[in-house]
């Protein structure tokens, strides 16, 4: 479950549903309309491994005009972990997509992700074109992600994704120490301060609902957010020919966690999908929510249109 200020700073705003993944995981699911009332369009969205609603706050406002369904990945913030500790592949996640979308009655929507979900939507287009019109993909590759990492030092990607997982492994094996401290950091202002100091997230509007996010996202145990980085790391480049709907790409200029320069590669090899660099971190949603919600909104405009 969220936290206790998680809690409070979503009761407003967000529903949560338990739902049951193929393989008899119990997911828990989340939507921006919790009356079900919304008669907007409505998107899927793949968030960041291991995230939460308020990483993205363009959308928990009641006049985003945009219905959002999701869930919270195995293992994290209320979401079972699986009986099969291996099945957490970006595979996987396709499938608990899938389930997410039949429980929401959801026949084809646009498609979000962020980060590894960028992963997770790609591969959900290409295994099932049928059921996605459109894909909006923020700070994140389509596969070999942890190549594409530490782009700002220009690092072959060989070298780039040995440093990364090797990184991964370290705290994945040291988890189990570290996580009794980071589970119960009292993470707010002044941590989201030095973050920003060194470079891992940029300024953003509401510092306090930010705080809140990175708060929840450490309440999962080191070694299994570890564990779900490493398995998902093996998740290889999806087949761009094969993906035939309108797509936008939103990079970060500093983002060390999703290399730019791959998304505007992976962009240049889908016709007619648009690539935007906002001068950002790997959190470009946090920190330009308005300008991420309205390239969102005219990719939907797109879809509608086509």
């Amino acid at each position: 479950m969220p936290t206790s200020a998680a809690r409070a700073a979503l009761a407003p705003t967000i529903a949560y549903r338990d739902v049951l993944s193929d393989d008899g995981t119990m997911l828990r699911a989340w939507t921006n309309d919790p009356e079900g009332r919304h008669d907007g369009p409505t998107v899927l969205l793949c968030n960041g491994l291991g995230t939460n609603p308020l990483h993205w706050p363009a959308l928990l406002r009641p006049d985003c005009g945009v219905r959002v369904v999701s869930w919270n990945h195995r293992g994290v913030s209320g979401s079972d972990r699986p009986r099969d500790p291996r099945a957490v592949r970006i595979e996987n996640f396709v499938e608990d997509a899938l389930s997410v979308m039949d429980h929401f009655d959801l026949e084809r929507p646009v498609v979000m992700g962020w980060s590894m979900g960028v992963n997770t939507a790609f591969e959900l287009a290409v295994r099932h074109p049928e059921r996605v019109a459109g894909i909006f993909a923020v700070a994140g590759v389509p596969g070999d992600t942890f190549a594409t990492m530490l782009g700002a030092l220009h690092l072959p990607h060989p070298v780039a994704r040995a440093v990364t997982v090797t990184l991964a492994r370290g705290l994945r094996l040291g988890g189990w120490s570290l996580s009794p401290v980071t589970t119960r950091f009292p993470f707010g202002a002044r941590s989201l301060e030095a973050l920003t100091r060194v470079g891992f997230i940029g300024r953003v509007p509401d510092p306090e609902l930010a705080a809140m996010a990175m708060a929840e996202m450490l309440s999962t145990p080191v070694e299994w957010y570890m564990h779900l980085a490493l398995t998902t790391s093996r998740h290889p480049r999806v087949p761009l020919s094969r993906v035939q709907v309108p797509a936008t790409f939103v990079a970060g200029t500093h983002d060390i966690l999703a290399g730019s320069r791959d998304m505007g590669t992976a962009a240049r090899r889908i016709p007619g999908a648009r690539y935007v660099r906002l001068r950002a971190s790997h959190f470009v949603q946090m920190e330009h929510p308005d300008r991420v919600h309205q390239l969102l909104r005219e990719l939907i405009d797109r879809v509608d249109r086509a």
